[in-house]
């Protein structure tokens, strides 16, 4: 039986490639544009998928590569920025989502008919302009590229690590008659105690953000502020690390503060995992 292959759109520092990689898939292209989370990318996954960056297709910017160049593959992932969509609801099909990253996702799998996508954003993005910019992704979705679509809102803490970073997670099958069920939530297996090692009086922490940092642990915006053992402790890349369900040997060839901005704008990976799990597991019993 082959492997199921995938792409790594909006990649970050891997998340969704880490998750799937766990699963038994292989990654077949990846794209990210920042130059500092490109580099923490190639410093972990090079020694997992070489290939990827020997062959070229660790691409920059996805709205410069022309999608018949991608090679074929099963499942499309990613996290892509929610952008304003102009226009909303005034205008329809395709040229609704021109000028977003959701149109580079749209268009690749236009032309590449994947067996699959995964992809995630903020919860906002449910309620963003009175709902309309999801309504426009799901109509896209469904009626333009004529995939299946499944949605659901998904906490980190469901999936065992100790923040709730709840995520809007859309799946969808080019087979329509695919009935996809996202996984039940699982017992938390780490403790914000477990994280930092000593007495924390909360199990579940703060959802890891990308700016805010070091305000002071009484004000409301704090995130990354503990008391642990008595003593007030600030995360770390190594306590992000743990929180977010990467493994610990996960390097940063950056500074502190873009590991910790890399760590707030990636994918609980865990969560990731879970249904990445299911997503295999119905295309490998139709293969």
């Amino acid at each position: 039986m082959s492997k199921i292959t995938f792409i790594d759109l909006f990649a970050g520092i891997g998340g969704f490639h880490l998750a799937f990689h766990n699963c038994g898939a292989k990654c077949v292209f990846a794209s990210e544009w920042d130059e500092f989370a490109r580099k923490t990318y190639e410093c972990n996954f090079s020694k997992i998928d070489s290939k990827l960056f020997k062959k070229n297709m660790f691409a920059g910017d996805i709205t410069k590569v022309d999608a018949a160049s991608i090679p074929d593959f099963d499942v499309l992932t990613g996290g892509f920025p929610c952008q304003p969509f102009s226009q909303v609801g005034l205008k329809k099909g395709f040229n609704e989502t021109r000028g977003t990253l959701f149109f580079d996702i749209v268009r690749i799998i236009k032309e590449k008919q994947p067996k699959a996508f995964f992809i995630e954003n903020v919860r906002g993005l449910l309620q963003h302009d009175n709902g309309k910019t999801f309504a426009t992704i799901k109509r896209v979705i469904e009626e333009e590229l004529g995939y299946s679509f499944f949605y659901k809102i998904v906490r980190a803490s469901d999936f065992g690590v100790p923040q709730h970073r709840p995520r809007l997670f859309m799946v969808g099958f080019k087979d329509k008659n695919i009935d996809f069920e996202f996984p039940k939530p699982k017992k938390l297996k780490l403790t914000m105690s477990d994280i930092f090692g000593g007495h924390v009086d909360r199990d579940i922490g703060f959802t890891l953000r990308v700016g805010g940092r070091h305000s002071n642990i009484s004000d409301r915006r704090n995130w990354d502020t503990y008391l642990v053992d008595g003593v007030i402790r600030r995360l770390t890349p190594k306590e992000g690390l743990l929180m977010q369900g990467f493994p610990s040997d996960f390097e940063f060839p950056v500074s502190e503060v873009q590991a910790m901005k890399q760590l707030g704008n990636s994918v609980a990976v865990p969560a990731i995992e879970a249904v990445a799990k299911e997503i295999i597991k119905i295309l490998k019993a139709a293969q």
